[in-house]
């Protein structure tokens, strides 16, 4: 049975925007591993959309960012959009996203990776959220979306630990 993790960037003060945080060489290299480790990745429009920046080689890439590009790239995806007409390559469109998630976690085995805050919340609202994994950087934004956007779950903590850059890991279970 698959699991829905939740992982994501945030801000000190609780707002994710993927334009304002910076991922260093150490938080990226552990970002290849985690993408590599999932069984797939479950992403809202938005986050998608950014993602898709991976999906064609760049003569300026390092070695690092080609080994994300691979990861990215063998990665099994689906994505929660009502307006996409069509996803790009090796992804699905779920356009029923908390019913394509409820089917997702029935038929894989493993980690299910979910990115985007609406995403996120739908999800959680419908309490499918297995557990959280906040990538907290040492910047605070003052606005934005908020990484929890509507109720705010119980949580266990399971574990914490420096991914580089100033970031601290915090990954917990729904209680």
């Amino acid at each position: 049975m698959g699991r829905l993790i939740v992982r994501m960037n945030v801000s000190l003060d609780g707002f994710v925007d993927h334009d304002r945080m910076t991922t260093g060489p150490e938080l990226f290299r552990h970002w290849i591993a985690a993408v590599r480790g999932v069984a797939g990745g479950f992403y809202g429009r938005c986050v998608y959309d950014l993602m898709r920046y991976w999906d064609e080689d760049r003569p300026e890439w390092s070695a690092d960012q080609r080994a994300f590009a691979e990861a990215w790239r063998g990665q099994r995806k689906w994505v929660a959009s009502r307006t996409l007409a069509a996803p790009g390559p090796d992804a699905t469109l779920a356009a029923d996203g908390v019913a394509a998630a409820r089917r997702l976690k029935a038929e894989l085995d493993g980690d299910i990776a979910v990115s985007g805050p609406t995403l996120a919340q739908s999800l959680a609202e419908a309490g499918l959220v297995d557990g959280y994994h906040l990538y907290l950087h040492p910047v605070a934004l003052g606005h934005g979306r908020p990484f929890f956007a509507g109720p705010r779950p119980p949580l266990r903590l399971l574990a914490h630990d420096g991914v580089g850059d100033g970031v601290v890991r915090l990954a917990y279970a729904t209680a």
